[in-house]
């Protein structure tokens, strides 16, 4: 090793040692008489020193050559310093500085290598391997792997065995786009690179590996967001001989663990909630329930008093913001802008505000009594000094534009605190949903996923009341994990493609080989697949997914570090068979 020691580890224990650090250079600061260089590396930063009269001018020459981000092989004594620093963990001593060797100089760095850096997104991750020099960047990445190791603890302890799953797969329909990717040696075919590993670890069940798990990459050619990148990771899991409840147990006892081995904290026990109950008070199906805020339908006091806008709506719902009563008009306006925003889709917002005397102020008055109003406030349990919000309309969209206004107030009261946690468990979602664009029943899941047999008579005369074997677990309303017990025989398997609208020559090109290893004596088995990256942006308090990854992609799914997707030259379009026919712009 260059080094006896890293930059992280000397303390006042190890006063009068002579040590050789390497690093980079942080900061260096001239006095005059003295010189010091702040020296780091992924372990910490140890303060270097070298004094005018006492250390080697051509020592201090050299010194006074580099700069920030310079690689650096330093000689030294360690002594106690005479003013400490309490903030960091080497701040009782320093290094007398005998011998320096610069192994590489820097350019100067595009921005500041510092907690709070100079740099934009797009600067930083153009030199991304710069960025990961920071603080806070590497410590993103040692939680991640922190997370990782205890997953592989918790798994191997329940005798999960890991198994890894081919890349160049074959393309399937259903869920994202894939990316796909030509065969030289198949001049016209292609192979796909996996959405999940969900049919191979389902014939992993049917070998009889009944526990197995991954830590695996994904690929989904979709639109982007924060917690989206097209390549992602998975901790990918699946069971053999179990109930959904054996799923459920098992996997709440994985994040539990997490919690309590990488953030330190006791988890409660975590509650159900079915999908139906979870729209009927939340308006999602992923609740961040570190706070109440319920809905209440008011359908049976609101309807029927001469109010147009209430009386034709499918649904009349509130919540209650408590304390919120003495919003100004300015503030009330902001929120109704906030729900007639196009993405949100609601066409006004009703809001009461109960007075502390008592009284009810609303812009509704006119239509209602105070007698009505206090009706309202009884359903929503309000309390003199309260606001009560309440939007109407279709079911689905009015819940979908409460559910938004409902967070948005719980930030405001600084009800959504990233340093607390609160997870669920949301079941019992609808096996299929209908797709309006292309016409057809569509899988919630995927086609995998078994109806609830109290529900199979429905399959064919109310689809959309068939229930799944289907879980999430939310946490602080993110989907961070999702599963289902699977079906396991060919028959069923059949009769669930032809619900979503796969001919049976269609079905067995994509998936015959499933259909043929059910035939083989496949067991009952179920899984689950938690995004390892959100689970780590969760856990660092961060609302992006980049944060967590090494060399993320940005928006438009470009790696501007590598100038990535790029074009391939014509000789290897030829070598694959490959026209490429541009759209016109």
């Amino acid at each position: 090793m260059l080094r006896t020691h890293t930059c992280g580890e000397l303390r006042l224990v190890d006063v009068n040692k002579e040590v050789i650090l390497t690093g980079w250079v942080q900061r260096l600061r001239d006095k005059g008489s003295l010189l010091w260089v702040d020296l780091r590396d992924r372990y910490g930063i140890t303060q270097l020193f070298l004094e005018e009269g006492k250390t080697d001018s051509n020592l201090l020459k050299l010194t006074r050559e580099t700069g920030r981000e310079y690689v650096l092989k330093v000689t030294g004594l360690v002594v106690e310093r005479l003013s400490k620093n309490d903030k960091m963990p080497t701040g009782d001593i320093e290094i007398k500085v005998t011998g320096l060797e610069i192994l590489n100089a820097s350019k100067t760095p595009p921005f500041t290598i510092e907690d709070n850096t100079d740099g934009g997104d797009d600067i930083r991750m153009k030199y991304r391997y710069l960025d990961l020099r920071r603080n806070a960047v590497r410590e993103n990445l040692q939680l991640r792997h922190k997370m990782a190791q205890q997953t592989r603890i918790y798994l191997d302890s329940l005798n999960f065995i890991e198994v890894e799953t081919p890349v160049l797969i074959k393309s399937t329909p259903e869920g994202a786009r894939d990316f796909v990717v030509p065969s030289r040696m198949n001049p016209g075919e292609f192979y796909a690179l996996p959405q999940s590993p969900q049919t191979f670890k389902q014939l992993l069940m049917v070998s009889g590996f009944d526990r197995y798990y991954q830590i695996v990459k994904c690929f989904r050619d979709e639109d982007l967001r924060a917690d989206r990148q097209p390549e992602f990771t998975q901790i990918d899991c699946e069971m053999a001989f179990i109930t959904q409840e054996d799923i459920l147990s098992t996997f709440e006892g994985l994040v539990r663990h997490l919690f309590k081995n990488v953030k330190g904290i006791d988890m409660p026990s975590v509650p159900h909630m079915s999908y139906a109950d979870a729209m009927k008070y939340y308006g999602s199906d992923k609740p961040d329930t570190r706070f109440e805020m319920k809905f209440v339908e008011l359908n049976s006091v609101a309807q029927g008093k001469g109010f147009q806008v209430f009386d034709s709506a499918e649904l009349v719902v509130g919540i209650c913001a408590k304390g919120c009563a003495e919003y100004t008009r300015k503030q009330l306006d902001e929120l109704t802008e906030f729900v007639k925003r196009p993405q949100i889709g609601a066409k006004g917002l009703i809001y009461v505000q109960c007075k502390q005397d008592g009284t009810f102020k609303s812009s509704v008055d006119k239509f209602y009594s105070a007698e009505d109003l206090k009706q309202w406030a009884d359903l929503l349990q309000a309390q003199p000094g309260d606001l009560l919000l309440v939007l109407s309309g279709e079911k689905e969209k009015t819940q979908k534009a409460l559910s938004e206004l409902r967070l948005r107030m719980g930030e405001k009261l600084g009800l959504r605190d990233k340093n607390k946690f609160s997870a669920l468990w949301v079941i019992d979602f609808p096996l299929l949903e209908w797709n309006e664009e292309i016409n057809r029943w569509h899988a919630m899941h995927h086609p995998f996923t078994s109806p609830k047999p109290a529900d199979m008579h429905l399959l064919d005369s109310d689809p959309g009341k068939v229930r799944a074997n289907a879980y999430d677990m939310v946490i602080n309303g993110t989907e961070v994990g999702g599963g289902s017990i699977r079906i396991h025989d060919r028959a069923t398997q059949q009769l669930m493609f032809s619900k979503l609208g796969f001919s049976e020559e269609e079905a067995k090109k994509q998936f015959g080989f499933l259909m043929d290893a059910f035939e083989f004596g496949a067991p009952p088995h179920g899984g689950i697949a938690f995004g390892f990256d959100r689970l780590c942006s969760l856990f660092g308090g961060s609302d992006s997914i980049r944060d967590f990854i090494a060399f993320p992609k940005n928006n438009s799914g470009r790696d501007v570090m590598i100038d990535t997707p790029s074009t391939i030259s014509n000789e290897q379009l030829k070598e694959l068979a490959i026209v490429v026919k541009l759209p016109n712009p």
